[in-house]
């Protein structure tokens, strides 16, 4: 077996990401929980191996299957744009056994997502952020405790679908604030070859809009088949006998359904997202045409 060629765009994902088969395939294997288990010397391994492959050196004796694993890995660890390690809770893979849990924590959860796998490499003070965290968890919070409310003389299959409406409303609100340096200073944009060619705001409001309208679409699997199904078996003599069983049923289902649910949303819009030159600040286009006249569009980091 000869040498891996260097001729590998590790850059980009393993499938074609113009396609959302290309793109589900992507990150299924980018939000495999079973990521989660590595230990930090794994972690470590794969992150050596891409690096050094971006840098032209090939690992002895690996396979082009075991680049893009590692590729893979690498990513599911590792902030894009500062190559630093992201905390376990903040991956994507750990959206599946995470967001279970009650409003509070769900939406702290989403809070440290939100800002781990925001985009671009622009700085945020820890004041910035715990003022973007406050905010958004009780904002979310609220929302979830004022829809309940509105809800409570509602029949009771309506009340099961107020967790939905609420982490609809909470994205709507976490999102946009754990990402707010974005809306302020803009995200960087570059032309196909890679090459940054400056800040954009009106990026960042396109990147988090279609990170918004992904974990909308991500939530309704998991919240709104469960309570259809849960409301029936409750009708049923098998569940009526065993009540101690609903509570880990619906657990399971919601777990099941985040399984497709996460990969498949963040599938709904490329990561690797564009905008035309003649949509950006009048400013920045002013800039892109007189330093590269023949680009029209640009590319940027959507998040996730």
């Amino acid at each position: 077996m000869g040498e891996l060629p260097l001729d590998i765009n590790i850059q980009e994902p393993r499938w074609d990401q113009s396609t959302f088969l290309g793109r589900a395939r992507h990150f299924f294997t980018v939000t495999d929980p079973r990521n989660l288990l590595l230990s930090a010397a794994q972690l470590e391994t794969s992150r050596n191996i891409v690096q050094n492959y971006r840098a032209g050196v090939v690992t002895p004796g690996i396979t082009e299957d075991q680049l893009w694993r590692a590729k893979y890995v690498y990513d599911s660890a590792f902030h894009p744009d500062t190559g630093e390690k992201v905390v376990l809770i903040g991956r994507m893979s750990a959206q599946t056994p995470t967001v279970v849990f009650w409003q509070w924590v769900n939406q702290s959860f989403n809070a440290i997502v939100n800002y781990s796998n925001r985009s671009g490499d622009t700085p945020i003070t820890v004041r910035q952020l715990g003022t973007a965290y406050v905010s958004a968890t009780t904002g979310a919070v609220a929302t979830a405790l004022g829809l309940k409310s509105l809800t409570k003389h509602l029949p009771p299959l309506v009340g099961r679908f107020v967790p939905f409406a609420a982490v609809a409303a909470a994205n709507c609100i976490n999102i946009p604030l754990m990402r707010q340096r974005e809306l302020q200073v803009g995200i960087p944009v570059a032309d196909e070859a890679g090459q940054r060619l400056g800040y954009s705001v009106t990026a960042a409001k396109q990147g988090i809009f279609q990170v918004v309208i992904s974990r909308i679409c991500m939530a309704i699997p998991a919240m709104a088949i469960p309570p259809l199904i849960m409301d029936t078996l409750e009708k049923k003599d098998f569940l009526k006998r065993r009540p101690w069983l609903g509570a880990p049923l619906q657990v399971g289902l919601v777990g099941f359904c985040l399984v497709f649910a996460t990969p498949l949303c963040c599938a709904l819009f490329p990561q690797k997202s564009s905008i035309n030159v003649s949509k950006l600040e009048p400013e920045l286009r002013a800039q892109i045409h007189e330093q590269n006249p023949s680009v029209e569009v640009v590319y940027y980091n959507k998040g996730l």
